[in-house]
């Protein structure tokens, strides 16, 4: 099988109605099983895999996804792009809730409890994440933002922390004071993964709310509708997305080999068929 375009969708985008389910497809990997099957589905006769990063049925913590196991199973069944949607809050004051942020930078703040790396146990890579987003994948995907009249911004950076918690004010102020746009919990170590896999990566992030450093009262009921209309923005969005990606992917020009530093003849079989993966 051999699909160019894989979209990762997180809280609220657990599924995508206008995705015509091909088949569900069970992915064994080196690192353990992925959230879920990947789907295969179809829109205007244009294919692409769908994962839900928790789990259809949102069961799996930010802490507990195997990211490792859904970045290779995506890249093993030829992916080239792919495109996270997931839902963030905001640590500016210009993002209000139901904004779509693309930004081009990541700061990881998680625990140190996530497989950031495929390599390890024997074998050493060390690959770049300078520019963790690809930015001709985000540009794509501004113009058709643009074109749908979603409200959106292209820039910043996307800080990742462990959760499940979010954050108490006084982190909140913190991170402001990093210089960081959006917060979330998903998209490291997500985004470095694809990287070492030469996935060109780009991610819309979803603003539901202030984080907790404005003093705003925000109901349920209004967070509920704000992530509603984010829904069905990310799938109006989705559907000229997939046969623009499809029909032209965008192109990554690296290889892991590159990074190995690590001699071949040093790698077991079972390293060799990772790396062959990778290196696709």
């Amino acid at each position: 099988m051999n699909i160019s375009l894989g979209i990762i969708g997180g809280s609220g985008v657990y599924e995508l109605p206008e995705l015509k389910v091909i088949e569900e497809i069970k992915v064994n990997t080196p690192f353990g099983s992925p959230s879920s099957e990947i789907i295969i589905g179809e829109i205007d006769g244009h294919r692409a895999c769908f994962l839900p990063r928790h789990g259809k049925h949102h069961q799996l913590t930010p802490s507990e996804v195997n990211y490792r196991a859904n970045i290779f199973a995506l890249k093993s069944l030829g992916v080239k792009n792919i495109v996270s949607v997931s839902a963030v809050g905001s640590l500016k004051e210009e993002f209000p809730p139901e904004k779509f942020v693309l930004p081009e930078q990541f700061i990881d703040w998680t625990k140190g409890k996530r497989e950031r790396t495929f390599f390890g146990e024997g074998v050493v890579a060390h690959v770049s994440t300078a520019e963790p987003v690809n930015l001709e994948l985000r540009e794509r995907i501004a113009k058709l933002c643009l074109s749908e009249n979603i409200d959106h911004a292209k820039g910043g950076a996307y800080l990742c922390i462990e959760g499940p918690q979010f954050s108490s004010k006084a982190e909140s102020h913190i991170y402001r004071s990093f210089g960081a746009d959006v917060i979330g919990m998903t998209n490291v170590p997500e985004s470095y993964l694809a990287k070492e896999a030469a996935i060109a990566y780009a991610t819309v992030a979803m603003v539901t709310d202030y984080d907790c450093w404005k003093e705003e009262h925000c109901t349920l009921e209004e967070i509920m509708k704000v992530m509603k209309n984010n829904n069905l923005n990310a799938r109006k969005l989705m559907s000229k997305l997939v046969p623009d990606l499809v029909m032209k992917p965008v192109v990554v020009d690296e290889n892991i080999l590159f990074s190995i530093l690590t001699p071949q003849a040093r790698w077991t079989d079972q390293q060799k068929e990772m790396i062959n993966v990778l290196a696709r």
